[in-house]
């Protein structure tokens, strides 16, 4: 099969597009035709920095594809459906063999192409809305990098599910369309302070969605309400800066880190039935996923590169 691979850490250039052995389907697990891939922030964290657990490596959380094979212990998946799945890496590929519980059966006749996108940002959104955040309708959301995948997840489910969403992003065009997608206020961060725009639109929110980190995530404690909740799932800003808790402690605040693997492995059939949820949502076009850009598999440096220029609105996807 064909994949990107990489020998070492380092930039997107580090990819390089070879053929490596087909993978070979344990007794449970399952081995999907890669039809679709969705490139993932963490990906290119892993690619950048994360030491490699073999050489060459193939990196990668998310696919979707077709069951090939089937191993010989699994009872729920058969050869020939349609599938999505979350992996602990290797969907940069051609094939993978994945989990049969880490994979949600995809609806018939749906476009696999957004619903490859779904499981790890829609699944990030609901847990830090409902259940870390415990949302609420009537409350006040802010939902920091809304352009992001889980940015973008997060101000539809919130939106539906009744709240106020204050959303930020670095350009006004991007803001425009958050608008569309349901955000009620709309925050540029690169013109204005967004918790001097906060203030002056709501006061303070309920709940926090934070996937930058660093000066990000500290000085979202300033727009947060008496007992509001903060939820950080990521350090996309790579700031090294450290969180100082004591103006938490005078609002009473909750901190909360949110890893969704740690949910799928501790909680597994309430997440994967709420990300089946939102796959059968985005099928009926009850959610929509945005495609920001589509690389060849062969085209994996140029999309590893094009996530980190920040330049894009949703996902970004490869096809084998």
């Amino acid at each position: 099969m064909k994949a990107a691979v990489y020998y070492k850490n380092g930039g997107p250039e580090v990819l390089q597009y070879e053929d490596r052995p087909d993978p070979v389907c344990p007794p449970d697990g399952v081995l999907i035709d890669i039809e679709v891939i969705s490139v993932e922030g963490g990906d290119t964290i892993h690619r950048s920095m994360v030491p490699l657990p073999r050489v060459p490596h193939i990196v990668g959380y998310q696919a979707a594809g077709t069951v090939r094979e089937v191993g010989a212990n699994v009872k729920d998946r058969r050869v020939g459906q349609r599938v999505v799945a979350v992996l602990e890496n290797g969907s940069h590929a051609e094939r993978v063999v994945a989990r049969p519980e880490f994979t949600w059966v995809v609806p018939d006749g749906a476009d696999l192409t957004p619903l490859a996108c779904v499981p790890v940002a829609f699944g990030t959104a609901h847990e830090a809305l409902f259940d870390l955040g415990q949302l609420t309708k009537g409350q006040k959301v802010l939902v920091h990098a809304g352009g992001s995948g889980v940015g973008l997840a997060a101000i539809q489910l919130a939106k539906a599910a009744g709240a106020e969403v204050l959303t930020t992003a670095s350009t006004d065009d991007k803001l425009a369309r958050l608008r569309e997608l349901g955000a009620d206020h709309v925050i540029n961060y690169k013109t204005t302070s967004f918790t001097d725009a906060v203030t002056k639109a709501v006061g303070t929110v309920d709940l926090v969605l934070d996937p930058i980190g660093g000066k990000t995530l500290q000085d979202s404690v300033e727009v947060l309400a008496y007992k509001g909740r903060i939820i950080s799932f990521g350090r996309a800003g790579r700031d090294p800066s450290g969180f100082d808790p004591f103006p938490l402690w005078q609002r009473n605040g909750t901190l909360h880190g949110l890893y969704l693997f740690a949910s799928l492995l501790k909680e597994h059939g309430r997440i994967h039935g709420a990300i089946a949820e939102c796959i059968a949502r985005v099928a009926r076009g009850e959610l929509r996923v945005v495609i920001d850009q589509k690389f060849a598999l062969a085209e994996a440096a140029k999309a590893h590169a094009h996530i980190e220029q920040r330049a894009a609105f949703g996902r970004v996807v490869m096809l084998p």
